[in-house]
Protein backbone atom coordinates (compact mmCIF):
# COMPACT_ATOMS: atom_id res chain seq x y z
CA UNK A 1 0.00 0.00 0.00
CA UNK A 2 1.31 3.46 -0.87
CA UNK A 3 2.17 5.89 1.92
CA UNK A 4 -0.26 8.33 0.25
CA UNK A 5 -4.01 8.31 0.74
CA UNK A 6 -6.03 7.25 -2.28
CA UNK A 7 -9.44 8.80 -2.99
CA UNK A 8 -11.81 7.00 -5.35
CA UNK A 9 -14.68 9.34 -6.29
CA UNK A 10 -17.71 7.52 -7.70
CA UNK A 11 -20.42 9.64 -9.29
CA UNK A 12 -23.70 9.16 -11.12
CA UNK A 13 -23.15 11.28 -14.24
CA UNK A 14 -20.48 12.58 -16.57
CA UNK A 15 -19.87 15.34 -19.04
CA UNK A 16 -21.09 16.30 -21.57
CA UNK A 17 -24.27 15.97 -19.47
CA UNK A 18 -24.15 19.36 -17.74
CA UNK A 19 -25.56 18.28 -14.42
CA UNK A 20 -24.26 18.87 -10.90
CA UNK A 21 -23.13 15.29 -10.34
CA UNK A 22 -21.07 15.44 -13.52
CA UNK A 23 -19.41 18.79 -12.84
CA UNK A 24 -18.85 19.01 -9.08
CA UNK A 25 -17.15 15.62 -8.58
CA UNK A 26 -14.86 16.48 -11.50
CA UNK A 27 -13.74 19.68 -9.80
CA UNK A 28 -13.44 17.81 -6.49
CA UNK A 29 -11.10 15.28 -8.08
CA UNK A 30 -8.96 18.03 -9.64
CA UNK A 31 -8.59 20.02 -6.41
CA UNK A 32 -8.00 17.00 -4.15
CA UNK A 33 -5.12 16.03 -6.43
CA UNK A 34 -3.84 19.60 -6.86
CA UNK A 35 -1.12 19.52 -4.15
CA UNK A 36 0.23 16.20 -5.40
CA UNK A 37 0.15 14.58 -1.93
CA UNK A 38 -2.91 12.40 -2.63
CA UNK A 39 -3.76 9.85 -5.31
CA UNK A 40 -7.21 10.48 -6.80
CA UNK A 41 -9.33 8.44 -9.18
CA UNK A 42 -12.60 9.74 -10.63
CA UNK A 43 -14.96 6.87 -11.48
CA UNK A 44 -17.71 7.85 -13.93
CA UNK A 45 -20.37 5.94 -15.88
CA UNK A 46 -19.80 4.59 -19.36
CA UNK A 47 -22.92 4.35 -21.53
CA UNK A 48 -23.48 2.36 -24.69
CA UNK A 49 -24.03 4.39 -27.86
CA UNK A 50 -27.82 4.15 -27.67
CA UNK A 51 -27.89 5.58 -24.15
CA UNK A 52 -25.34 8.28 -25.02
CA UNK A 53 -27.69 9.52 -27.73
CA UNK A 54 -30.48 9.83 -25.13
CA UNK A 55 -28.39 11.59 -22.48
CA UNK A 56 -25.68 13.75 -24.01
CA UNK A 57 -26.62 17.07 -25.66
CA UNK A 58 -25.83 18.36 -29.14
CA UNK A 59 -25.45 14.82 -30.55
CA UNK A 60 -22.13 14.33 -28.74
CA UNK A 61 -21.21 10.63 -28.55
CA UNK A 62 -18.01 8.67 -27.91
CA UNK A 63 -16.74 5.53 -29.60
CA UNK A 64 -14.51 4.53 -26.71
CA UNK A 65 -13.84 5.31 -23.04
CA UNK A 66 -10.48 6.80 -24.09
CA UNK A 67 -12.26 9.32 -26.33
CA UNK A 68 -14.71 10.15 -23.53
CA UNK A 69 -11.86 10.63 -21.07
CA UNK A 70 -10.18 13.04 -23.48
CA UNK A 71 -13.35 15.14 -23.63
CA UNK A 72 -13.62 15.30 -19.83
CA UNK A 73 -9.96 16.23 -19.37
CA UNK A 74 -10.11 18.93 -22.02
CA UNK A 75 -13.19 20.47 -20.36
CA UNK A 76 -11.65 20.69 -16.90
CA UNK A 77 -8.24 21.87 -18.14
CA UNK A 78 -9.91 24.83 -19.85
CA UNK A 79 -11.39 25.95 -16.52
CA UNK A 80 -8.55 25.66 -14.02
CA UNK A 81 -5.07 27.18 -13.94
CA UNK A 82 -3.16 23.99 -13.16
CA UNK A 83 -2.78 20.60 -14.80
CA UNK A 84 -4.98 18.05 -13.00
CA UNK A 85 -3.19 14.84 -11.98
CA UNK A 86 -6.08 12.50 -11.18
CA UNK A 87 -6.95 9.26 -12.96
CA UNK A 88 -10.27 8.48 -14.67
CA UNK A 89 -11.95 5.09 -14.71
CA UNK A 90 -15.34 4.03 -16.03
CA UNK A 91 -18.00 1.78 -14.58
CA UNK A 92 -20.78 0.23 -16.71
CA UNK A 93 -24.03 2.19 -16.59
CA UNK A 94 -27.52 2.20 -18.10
CA UNK A 95 -29.83 5.17 -18.59
CA UNK A 96 -33.29 4.87 -17.04
CA UNK A 97 -35.77 6.85 -19.14
CA UNK A 98 -38.34 6.68 -16.32
CA UNK A 99 -36.00 8.10 -13.69
CA UNK A 100 -34.08 10.30 -16.14
CA UNK A 101 -30.95 9.02 -14.40
CA UNK A 102 -27.92 6.83 -15.02
CA UNK A 103 -27.90 3.69 -12.88
CA UNK A 104 -24.84 1.50 -12.17
CA UNK A 105 -24.63 -1.97 -13.69
CA UNK A 106 -23.03 -4.81 -11.75
CA UNK A 107 -20.58 -4.38 -8.89
CA UNK A 108 -18.89 -1.04 -9.46
CA UNK A 109 -16.54 -1.49 -6.48
CA UNK A 110 -14.54 -3.71 -8.87
CA UNK A 111 -13.30 -0.57 -10.65
CA UNK A 112 -10.74 0.02 -7.89
CA UNK A 113 -8.05 -2.65 -7.31
CA UNK A 114 -7.93 -4.16 -3.83
CA UNK A 115 -4.41 -2.90 -3.13
CA UNK A 116 -5.37 0.79 -3.50
CA UNK A 117 -8.90 0.65 -2.04
CA UNK A 118 -8.60 3.30 0.66
CA UNK A 119 -11.17 6.14 0.73
CA UNK A 120 -14.34 5.93 -1.36
CA UNK A 121 -16.35 9.09 -1.99
CA UNK A 122 -19.87 8.26 -3.16
CA UNK A 123 -21.44 11.25 -4.87
CA UNK A 124 -25.17 10.53 -4.39
CA UNK A 125 -24.69 7.44 -2.18
CA UNK A 126 -28.40 6.60 -2.14
CA UNK A 127 -28.58 6.68 -5.93
CA UNK A 128 -25.46 4.51 -6.29
CA UNK A 129 -26.74 1.92 -3.83
CA UNK A 130 -30.49 1.53 -4.41
CA UNK A 131 -29.80 -1.54 -6.54
CA UNK A 132 -26.23 -2.32 -5.43
CA UNK A 133 -25.57 -6.05 -5.58
CA UNK A 134 -21.89 -6.63 -5.02
CA UNK A 135 -18.99 -6.13 -2.63
CA UNK A 136 -19.85 -4.28 0.56
CA UNK A 137 -18.26 -0.83 0.36
CA UNK A 138 -17.18 -0.80 4.01
CA UNK A 139 -15.39 -4.13 3.61
CA UNK A 140 -13.37 -3.03 0.60
CA UNK A 141 -12.55 0.57 1.60
CA UNK A 142 -11.13 1.89 4.85
CA UNK A 143 -13.54 4.81 4.83
CA UNK A 144 -16.65 5.48 2.78
CA UNK A 145 -17.97 9.04 2.52
CA UNK A 146 -21.35 9.77 0.96
CA UNK A 147 -22.17 13.24 -0.40
CA UNK A 148 -25.90 13.88 -0.80
CA UNK A 149 -26.51 16.12 -3.84
CA UNK A 150 -30.22 15.76 -4.59
CA UNK A 151 -33.45 16.34 -2.71
CA UNK A 152 -35.15 13.27 -4.16
CA UNK A 153 -38.08 13.51 -1.75
CA UNK A 154 -39.00 17.00 -3.01
CA UNK A 155 -39.07 15.73 -6.58
CA UNK A 156 -41.13 12.58 -6.03
CA UNK A 157 -43.72 14.41 -3.93
CA UNK A 158 -44.68 16.31 -7.07
CA UNK A 159 -45.52 13.07 -8.88
CA UNK A 160 -48.70 10.99 -8.81
CA UNK A 161 -48.96 9.22 -5.43
CA UNK A 162 -45.97 11.30 -4.45
CA UNK A 163 -46.47 11.14 -0.68
CA UNK A 164 -46.54 7.35 -0.70
CA UNK A 165 -43.48 7.11 -2.94
CA UNK A 166 -41.62 9.67 -0.81
CA UNK A 167 -42.31 7.69 2.36
CA UNK A 168 -40.82 4.53 0.84
CA UNK A 169 -37.90 6.40 -0.72
CA UNK A 170 -37.05 8.07 2.58
CA UNK A 171 -36.72 4.66 4.21
CA UNK A 172 -34.70 3.24 1.29
CA UNK A 173 -32.27 6.20 1.37
CA UNK A 174 -31.79 5.82 5.13
CA UNK A 175 -31.21 2.09 4.78
CA UNK A 176 -28.58 2.05 2.03
CA UNK A 177 -26.61 5.04 3.31
CA UNK A 178 -26.45 3.57 6.82
CA UNK A 179 -25.18 0.14 5.77
CA UNK A 180 -22.74 1.28 3.07
CA UNK A 181 -21.28 4.59 4.38
CA UNK A 182 -19.23 5.56 7.41
CA UNK A 183 -20.11 9.24 7.11
CA UNK A 184 -22.65 11.29 5.14
CA UNK A 185 -22.20 14.91 4.08
CA UNK A 186 -25.46 16.71 3.27
CA UNK A 187 -24.80 19.79 1.17
CA UNK A 188 -27.63 21.62 2.95
CA UNK A 189 -30.47 21.10 5.37
CA UNK A 190 -32.85 20.75 2.42
CA UNK A 191 -32.02 17.04 2.26
CA UNK A 192 -33.49 14.37 4.51
CA UNK A 193 -31.76 13.72 7.81
CA UNK A 194 -29.55 10.63 7.67
CA UNK A 195 -27.56 8.63 10.20
CA UNK A 196 -23.97 9.74 10.82
CA UNK A 197 -24.53 12.86 8.74
CA UNK A 198 -23.31 16.45 8.89
CA UNK A 199 -24.54 19.48 6.93
CA UNK A 200 -21.76 21.22 5.01
CA UNK A 201 -21.51 22.75 1.55
CA UNK A 202 -18.43 21.07 0.08
CA UNK A 203 -18.88 22.55 -3.41
CA UNK A 204 -17.08 25.50 -4.95
CA UNK A 205 -17.43 27.40 -8.20
CA UNK A 206 -15.55 27.24 -11.45
CA UNK A 207 -12.66 29.75 -10.98
CA UNK A 208 -13.66 31.44 -14.24
CA UNK A 209 -16.69 32.91 -12.44
CA UNK A 210 -14.47 34.41 -9.76
CA UNK A 211 -12.37 36.04 -12.49
CA UNK A 212 -15.53 37.62 -13.93
CA UNK A 213 -16.34 38.97 -10.46
CA UNK A 214 -12.88 40.56 -10.18
CA UNK A 215 -13.30 42.18 -13.60
CA UNK A 216 -16.70 43.63 -12.63
CA UNK A 217 -15.22 44.99 -9.41
CA UNK A 218 -12.45 46.77 -11.33
CA UNK A 219 -15.03 48.26 -13.69
CA UNK A 220 -17.13 49.60 -10.81
CA UNK A 221 -14.06 51.01 -9.05
CA UNK A 222 -12.99 52.82 -12.21
CA UNK A 223 -16.44 54.35 -12.72
CA UNK A 224 -17.42 52.18 -15.69
CA UNK A 225 -20.88 50.67 -16.14
CA UNK A 226 -20.29 47.09 -15.00
CA UNK A 227 -23.78 45.73 -15.73
CA UNK A 228 -25.87 46.71 -18.75
CA UNK A 229 -28.74 44.23 -18.35
CA UNK A 230 -31.34 43.62 -15.65
CA UNK A 231 -32.68 40.28 -14.39
CA UNK A 232 -32.36 36.69 -15.56
CA UNK A 233 -32.71 33.06 -14.49
CA UNK A 234 -30.91 29.97 -15.84
CA UNK A 235 -31.80 26.37 -15.13
CA UNK A 236 -33.04 23.16 -16.67
CA UNK A 237 -36.44 24.03 -18.11
CA UNK A 238 -38.71 21.82 -16.03
CA UNK A 239 -41.42 23.17 -13.74
CA UNK A 240 -39.81 21.71 -10.61
CA UNK A 241 -36.65 23.80 -11.10
CA UNK A 242 -38.29 27.03 -9.94
CA UNK A 243 -40.02 28.08 -13.16
CA UNK A 244 -43.50 27.54 -11.74
CA UNK A 245 -42.74 29.62 -8.66
CA UNK A 246 -41.14 32.39 -10.71
CA UNK A 247 -43.92 32.68 -13.29
CA UNK A 248 -46.58 32.56 -10.54
CA UNK A 249 -44.87 35.46 -8.73
CA UNK A 250 -44.51 37.50 -11.91
CA UNK A 251 -48.13 36.85 -12.86
CA UNK A 252 -49.47 37.76 -9.42
CA UNK A 253 -47.55 41.04 -9.18
CA UNK A 254 -47.48 42.27 -12.77
CA UNK A 255 -48.86 45.66 -11.80
CA UNK A 256 -46.20 46.27 -9.15
CA UNK A 257 -43.39 45.02 -11.38
CA UNK A 258 -44.32 47.15 -14.38
CA UNK A 259 -41.32 47.68 -16.60
CA UNK A 260 -39.48 44.62 -15.31
CA UNK A 261 -37.83 42.51 -18.01
CA UNK A 262 -36.68 38.98 -17.21
CA UNK A 263 -34.73 36.63 -19.47
CA UNK A 264 -35.07 32.87 -18.89
CA UNK A 265 -32.43 30.46 -20.20
CA UNK A 266 -32.94 26.72 -20.24
CA UNK A 267 -33.76 23.57 -22.14
CA UNK A 268 -35.91 20.74 -20.87
CA UNK A 269 -39.05 18.66 -21.05
CA UNK A 270 -41.35 21.54 -20.05
CA UNK A 271 -39.89 24.17 -22.39
CA UNK A 272 -43.02 24.52 -24.55
CA UNK A 273 -45.38 24.92 -21.60
CA UNK A 274 -43.10 27.42 -19.90
CA UNK A 275 -42.86 29.46 -23.11
CA UNK A 276 -46.66 29.58 -23.40
CA UNK A 277 -47.06 30.66 -19.77
CA UNK A 278 -44.47 33.42 -20.22
CA UNK A 279 -46.24 34.70 -23.34
CA UNK A 280 -49.48 35.19 -21.39
CA UNK A 281 -47.84 37.71 -19.05
CA UNK A 282 -47.97 41.44 -19.70
CA UNK A 283 -44.39 41.69 -18.45
CA UNK A 284 -41.49 41.19 -20.84
CA UNK A 285 -40.43 37.64 -20.02
CA UNK A 286 -38.15 36.33 -22.76
CA UNK A 287 -37.43 32.59 -23.03
CA UNK A 288 -34.14 31.45 -24.58
CA UNK A 289 -32.47 28.05 -25.13
CA UNK A 290 -30.10 26.84 -22.44
CA UNK A 291 -26.49 28.01 -22.43
CA UNK A 292 -23.41 27.51 -20.28
CA UNK A 293 -23.56 29.97 -17.37
CA UNK A 294 -19.94 30.91 -18.15
CA UNK A 295 -21.02 32.33 -21.51
CA UNK A 296 -20.00 36.05 -21.75
CA UNK A 297 -23.67 36.80 -22.48
CA UNK A 298 -24.42 36.46 -18.76
CA UNK A 299 -21.64 38.78 -17.60
CA UNK A 300 -23.78 41.85 -18.28
CA UNK A 301 -26.76 40.89 -16.07
CA UNK A 302 -26.92 42.51 -12.66
CA UNK A 303 -29.69 40.49 -10.95
CA UNK A 304 -30.10 36.72 -10.78
CA UNK A 305 -33.58 35.59 -9.68
CA UNK A 306 -33.80 32.03 -8.40
CA UNK A 307 -37.03 31.02 -6.59
CA UNK A 308 -36.27 27.26 -6.77
CA UNK A 309 -36.51 25.28 -3.53
CA UNK A 310 -35.87 21.80 -4.94
CA UNK A 311 -32.09 22.23 -5.23
CA UNK A 312 -29.87 21.16 -2.35
CA UNK A 313 -27.31 23.89 -3.01
CA UNK A 314 -27.87 25.74 -6.27
CA UNK A 315 -24.68 25.91 -8.32
CA UNK A 316 -25.92 28.77 -10.47
CA UNK A 317 -26.64 30.87 -7.37
CA UNK A 318 -23.03 30.42 -6.23
CA UNK A 319 -21.79 31.26 -9.72
CA UNK A 320 -23.91 34.43 -9.88
CA UNK A 321 -22.55 35.59 -6.51
CA UNK A 322 -19.00 34.85 -7.67
CA UNK A 323 -19.61 37.07 -10.72
CA UNK A 324 -20.55 39.93 -8.41
CA UNK A 325 -24.30 39.92 -9.12
CA UNK A 326 -27.22 40.48 -6.75
CA UNK A 327 -29.16 37.27 -6.12
CA UNK A 328 -32.85 37.14 -5.19
CA UNK A 329 -33.77 33.78 -3.64
CA UNK A 330 -36.11 32.21 -1.10
CA UNK A 331 -35.25 31.99 2.59
CA UNK A 332 -34.93 28.22 2.47
CA UNK A 333 -32.49 25.65 3.94
CA UNK A 334 -31.00 25.07 0.47
CA UNK A 335 -29.79 28.70 0.47
CA UNK A 336 -28.40 28.78 4.02
CA UNK A 337 -24.76 28.84 2.85
CA UNK A 338 -25.40 31.99 0.82
CA UNK A 339 -26.62 34.09 3.77
CA UNK A 340 -23.03 35.16 4.48
CA UNK A 341 -22.89 37.14 1.22
CA UNK A 342 -24.34 40.68 1.25
CA UNK A 343 -25.44 40.40 -2.38
CA UNK A 344 -27.74 37.50 -1.53
CA UNK A 345 -31.19 38.96 -0.81
CA UNK A 346 -33.65 36.42 0.64
CA UNK A 347 -37.41 36.81 0.74
CA UNK A 348 -39.83 35.21 3.21
CA UNK A 349 -43.03 36.00 1.32
CA UNK A 350 -44.32 37.27 -2.01
CA UNK A 351 -44.33 40.93 -1.01
CA UNK A 352 -40.69 40.75 0.01
CA UNK A 353 -39.84 39.17 -3.34
CA UNK A 354 -41.35 42.16 -5.15
CA UNK A 355 -39.60 44.73 -2.99
CA UNK A 356 -36.19 43.01 -3.10
CA UNK A 357 -36.40 42.69 -6.88
CA UNK A 358 -37.20 46.36 -7.37
CA UNK A 359 -34.46 47.40 -4.95
CA UNK A 360 -31.89 45.17 -6.66
CA UNK A 361 -32.57 46.70 -10.05
CA UNK A 362 -31.92 50.19 -8.69
CA UNK A 363 -28.86 49.41 -6.52
CA UNK A 364 -25.22 48.54 -7.10
CA UNK A 365 -23.93 45.15 -5.91
CA UNK A 366 -21.63 45.18 -2.89
CA UNK A 367 -18.01 44.27 -3.75
CA UNK A 368 -16.93 40.81 -2.59
CA UNK A 369 -14.15 40.72 0.00
CA UNK A 370 -11.19 38.40 -0.46
CA UNK A 371 -12.55 36.11 2.27
CA UNK A 372 -16.00 35.94 0.66
CA UNK A 373 -14.42 35.15 -2.68
CA UNK A 374 -12.33 32.42 -1.04
CA UNK A 375 -15.42 30.86 0.56
CA UNK A 376 -16.87 30.35 -2.93
CA UNK A 377 -13.68 28.73 -4.26
CA UNK A 378 -12.91 25.04 -4.71
CA UNK A 379 -9.85 25.44 -2.47
CA UNK A 380 -12.14 26.33 0.45
CA UNK A 381 -14.65 23.65 -0.55
CA UNK A 382 -11.91 21.00 -0.50
CA UNK A 383 -10.83 22.08 2.98
CA UNK A 384 -14.45 21.87 4.18
CA UNK A 385 -14.77 18.41 2.64
CA UNK A 386 -11.69 17.00 4.39
CA UNK A 387 -12.88 18.40 7.72
CA UNK A 388 -16.53 17.34 7.37
CA UNK A 389 -15.56 13.81 6.26
CA UNK A 390 -13.33 13.33 9.33
CA UNK A 391 -10.54 12.05 7.11
CA UNK A 392 -7.15 11.52 8.70
CA UNK A 393 -4.66 12.13 5.90
CA UNK A 394 -2.10 9.98 7.75
CA UNK A 395 -2.03 6.45 6.29
CA UNK A 396 -2.78 3.71 8.85
CA UNK A 397 -0.03 1.08 9.12
CA UNK A 398 -2.32 -1.84 8.34
CA UNK A 399 -4.92 -2.43 5.66
CA UNK A 400 -7.07 -4.20 8.27
CA UNK A 401 -10.02 -2.23 9.61
CA UNK A 402 -8.99 -1.63 13.21
CA UNK A 403 -11.29 -1.12 16.18
CA UNK A 404 -10.44 0.89 19.27
CA UNK A 405 -9.27 -0.99 22.33
CA UNK A 406 -11.93 -0.35 24.93
CA UNK A 407 -11.79 -1.84 28.40
CA UNK A 408 -15.54 -1.78 29.00
CA UNK A 409 -17.05 -5.19 28.09
CA UNK A 410 -20.60 -3.80 27.93
CA UNK A 411 -19.55 -1.27 25.30
CA UNK A 412 -17.86 -4.03 23.30
CA UNK A 413 -20.96 -6.19 23.45
CA UNK A 414 -23.15 -3.28 22.35
CA UNK A 415 -20.82 -2.51 19.48
CA UNK A 416 -20.75 -6.18 18.44
CA UNK A 417 -24.55 -6.30 18.52
CA UNK A 418 -24.81 -3.20 16.33
CA UNK A 419 -22.31 -4.71 13.89
CA UNK A 420 -24.28 -7.95 13.74
CA UNK A 421 -27.50 -6.04 13.04
CA UNK A 422 -25.81 -4.05 10.29
CA UNK A 423 -24.38 -7.24 8.78
CA UNK A 424 -27.85 -8.75 8.75
CA UNK A 425 -29.22 -5.60 7.12
CA UNK A 426 -26.55 -5.77 4.43
CA UNK A 427 -27.35 -9.44 3.83
CA UNK A 428 -31.05 -8.58 3.43
CA UNK A 429 -30.32 -5.78 0.97
CA UNK A 430 -28.01 -8.05 -1.02
CA UNK A 431 -30.66 -10.76 -1.14
CA UNK A 432 -33.37 -8.37 -2.33
CA UNK A 433 -31.15 -6.58 -4.85
CA UNK A 434 -30.21 -9.97 -6.31
CA UNK A 435 -33.78 -10.81 -7.33
CA UNK A 436 -34.61 -9.56 -10.83
CA UNK A 437 -38.36 -9.41 -10.25
CA UNK A 438 -37.93 -7.19 -7.17
CA UNK A 439 -35.32 -5.00 -8.83
CA UNK A 440 -37.64 -4.32 -11.74
CA UNK A 441 -40.62 -3.73 -9.44
CA UNK A 442 -38.69 -0.90 -7.77
CA UNK A 443 -37.48 0.79 -10.94
CA UNK A 444 -34.18 -0.87 -11.85
CA UNK A 445 -33.27 -1.16 -15.51
CA UNK A 446 -33.88 -4.82 -16.55
CA UNK A 447 -30.92 -7.21 -16.47
CA UNK A 448 -28.44 -4.89 -14.80
CA UNK A 449 -26.98 -7.21 -12.16
CA UNK A 450 -24.13 -7.78 -14.60
CA UNK A 451 -22.94 -5.71 -17.59
CA UNK A 452 -24.16 -6.99 -20.95
CA UNK A 453 -21.96 -8.08 -23.82
CA UNK A 454 -21.71 -4.60 -25.37
CA UNK A 455 -20.70 -2.88 -22.11
CA UNK A 456 -18.13 -5.62 -21.45
CA UNK A 457 -16.70 -5.14 -24.93
CA UNK A 458 -16.56 -1.34 -24.60
CA UNK A 459 -14.82 -1.49 -21.20
CA UNK A 460 -12.56 -4.47 -21.89
CA UNK A 461 -14.26 -6.63 -19.25
CA UNK A 462 -14.63 -10.39 -19.28
CA UNK A 463 -17.71 -11.58 -21.24
CA UNK A 464 -20.93 -11.95 -19.21
CA UNK A 465 -20.75 -15.77 -19.09
CA UNK A 466 -17.21 -15.75 -17.67
CA UNK A 467 -18.12 -13.05 -15.17
CA UNK A 468 -21.02 -15.15 -13.87
CA UNK A 469 -18.74 -18.19 -13.43
CA UNK A 470 -16.15 -16.07 -11.60
CA UNK A 471 -18.81 -14.59 -9.29
CA UNK A 472 -20.15 -18.10 -8.54
CA UNK A 473 -16.64 -19.34 -7.63
CA UNK A 474 -16.07 -16.37 -5.32
CA UNK A 475 -19.39 -16.94 -3.57
CA UNK A 476 -18.73 -20.66 -3.10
Amino acid sequence: MSTRRHFAIFTTASLPWMTGTAINPLFRAAYLAKDGDKDVTLVIPWLCLRDQELVYPNKIVFDSPLEHEGYVRHWIEERIDFRPSFSIKFYPGKFSTEMRSILPVGDITECIPEEVADIAVLEEPEHLNWYHHGRRWKNKFRRVIGIVHTNYLAYVRREKNGQVIACFLKYANTWVTRIYCHKIIRLSGATQDLARSVVCNVHGVNPKFLEVGKLKLRQMQSGEVAFTKGAYYIGKMVWSKGYRELLDLLSKYQSKLTGLEVDLYGTGEDSDEICKSAERLSLAVNVHPGRDHADPLFHEYKVFINPSTTDVVCTTTAEALAMGKIVICANHPSNEFFKQFPNCRMYNNDEEFVQLTLNALSEHPAPLTDMQRYELSWEAATERFIKAADIDLHVPESRIHQTSRVSVPTFLRTRKLKQNLEDASVYLHQAISGLEVIRRAFGAVPKTQQPDEQLCKDLGLAPPAKRKKLKFKLMT
